[in-house]
């Protein structure tokens, strides 16, 4: 008996210690990381800072729900259509940095995030800036293909689907941008690393479906904006950070 009243005290004790790391309130930031120079891209009650990508308001099926941000199947729209709700933080854009999101997939959900977007009028938000796939990987009709699967550079490199939560739970991503070196971590796992402007990357577009994208073949930019793709799911956003490098 007195064992398990020990054991039962040491469980507490331990559960207290993990109290104030898992009761951080979403979108804040820690002393430690704004020490480090995080900031929030997100601040949990409005969407300043974002807006429609080659628009200046925010899209219609875009809400604030869970502490985060959500798009959804736009009226009018079938699950898997985009409502033209691709948006992106247009404060500025960012050349070097680590980039920390939560995601959150409904059931068959689809979606991206992107970066060193540049903004060309009447093209879409892929048309010349690389994607980490965000993805419900048991459900979704686009699971086919390894390489879009969640947290991989979409239609290039593969991430290890084991790194990823199913629909319903909470995700990391850490994309880390260093002079064109890039790395997915996710969950806190490195799933995918590349270096952009190289004969590898030029390889990597050549064998994808981007190939005959005339941004990727004009070059991803040197910088450029933060994005986040509407797919026509229920997908939720979170803990926006990032700190320059």
């Amino acid at each position: 008996m007195k064992r398990h009243i020990y054991c039962s005290i040491a469980c507490i004790a331990a559960l207290l210690v993990m109290v104030p790391a898992l009761g951080q309130n979403a979108n804040t930031l820690t002393k430690k990381e704004k020490k480090e120079g995080w900031v929030l891209l997100f601040n949990g009650s409005d969407f300043e800072g974002w807006r429609q990508c080659n628009g200046t308001d925010m899209p219609k099926n875009w809400v604030l729900d869970d502490e985060a941000m959500k798009v959804f199947t736009g009226e009018g729209k079938e699950p898997g259509r985009g409502a033209n709700g691709d948006i992106l933080y247009s404060v500025k854009k960012f050349k070097n940095f680590e980039l920390s999101i939560d995601w959150k997939a409904s059931k068959m959900a689809n979606s991206g995030i992107f970066f060193n977007i540049r903004e060309t009028p009447g093209k879409p938000i892929y048309y010349a800036a690389p994607e980490i796939q965000v993805l419900d990987n048991v459900d979704a009709t686009d699971n086919k293909v390894d390489s879009h699967l969640a947290g991989s550079l979409y239609d290039m490199i593969a991430a290890d689907p084991k790194t990823v939560n199913p629909a319903g739970e909470w995700n990391t991503i850490v994309i880390r941008v260093d002079n064109g070196n890039v790395t997915h971590i996710q969950n806190g796992d490195k799933v995918v690393e590349y270096t952009l402007w190289t004969p590898e990357w030029d390889e990597l577009v050549a064998n994808s479906k981007f190939k005959n994208f005339d941004g990727f073949q004009e070059g991803i930019s040197k910088e450029g904006y933060i994005g986040l793709q509407d797919h026509g799911y229920p997908v939720w956003f979170r803990n926006i950070k990032i700190r320059e490098l």
